[in-house]
């Protein structure tokens, strides 16, 4: 196999006409240029270089070699700039997967300062619903994803997690219903009630369910929706109640009337959270792309629901320990 260190030598030798001028050039001595030349011919099994008078000529063989040595030292060149670039986030790709009301309000943002800051990185961005998006990340088919999982929810091998933001369950009323006129209502204010349901089975649903249990009773679904929107379209039309999250909350269109189409209460003892994190591979090289986007969907999850959306310290956590605050402790 060719030298790719003596084909660069070559190229110096025939570019300056001489082995003392390469030596010169290249900071060697005549005699350690022509050892390397001669290792060169043994390799190519043919001679390279021929003397006139005090220089030397490449032959046929000799020129086709320093033209390829040119060649490679350009894509070199081409391929040290690329690597630089990739390395200071200059260029790159990034694959993120997120969930529908996560989209919109966190997703969105982050992904549109990371074009401001590093427009030469392409991003791409795949709806998950319903799937579970962690296999994925686990096999480093993608590199960020947005998920809904408990504070308390066991580690997952390979797999670090990073805390976004706690979203937040408003009930949501329609305009006429006796509750709608208190400010803030008591979960078991609603024990009674029939419930439109605007979760599909998953952490977001179980969230309800858990904070229900809680309060001594289990909703009453006369509705299953499985979608924010159209869950405030039933309770807009009278047939229940429903908890949606902050995130997943409509503006309620006006009626013929003037009323709002549906009303929105805070809930209280206990307040109903689904706790919204960014799954990365636990081994994933943390180059600079990762980090920007990471601190974007950070920054944009602040704006979407205060600076954790519940008061708490930044949280990763990562093989069975949690981060919080720069203390670390044993996962629950």
């Amino acid at each position: 196999m060719l030298d790719m260190r003596r084909m660069q030598i070559l190229r110096a030798v025939v570019t300056s006409g001489s082995v003392t001028a390469a030596a010169r050039n290249l900071g060697y001595t005549p005699s350690a240029v022509s050892q390397q030349m001669a290792a060169l011919e043994k390799e190519a099994g043919t001679r390279l270089l021929e003397r006139t008078g005090r220089g030397v000529r490449p032959t046929d063989a000799g020129l086709l070699l320093a033209d390829c040595a040119t060649a490679v030292g350009l894509h070199v060149a081409r391929a040290e700039t690329a690597l630089a670039d990739l390395r200071t986030g200059r260029t790159g790709r990034i694959s993120v997967r997120y969930f529908a009301t996560a989209g919109a309000r966190v997703a969105a943002p982050a992904l549109a300062r990371l074009r401001r800051e590093h427009p030469g990185v392409r991003a791409e961005l795949r709806l998950t619903d319903p799937d579970d998006p962690l296999p994925e990340v686990k096999a480093g088919r993608t590199d960020v994803a947005l998920v809904v999982r408990r504070h308390d929810a066991p580690p997952v091998d390979g797999i670090r997690f990073v805390h976004l933001l706690d979203d937040r369950y408003r009930a949501v009323l329609p305009p006429a219903h006796p509750l709608a006129a208190r400010t803030e209502l008591r979960l078991t204010d609603l024990a009674e009630e029939p419930f439109v349901g605007s979760e599909l089975p998953g952490p977001c649903l179980d969230a309800v369910l858990d904070a229900c249990g809680s309060a001594g009773f289990t909703p009453d679904f006369v509705v299953e929706s499985g979608d924010y929107a159209t869950a405030q379209g039933f309770v807009a039309a009278g047939v229940g109640v429903a908890l949606v999250p902050e995130m997943g909350l409509a503006t309620a269109p006006g009626t013929d009337g003037g009323r709002p189409a549906w009303v929105v209460r805070e809930v209280r003892d206990p307040e109903p959270v689904r706790s919204i994190w960014a799954a990365v591979r636990a081994t994933a090289p943390r180059g600079p792309v990762l980090r920007a986007f990471l601190g974007a969907l950070r920054d944009a999850a602040a704006e979407a629901g205060g600076a954790d959306g519940s008061g708490r310290a930044d949280v990763t956590v990562e093989a069975g320990v949690t981060v919080e605050a720069g203390v670390t402790s044993g996962t629950a």
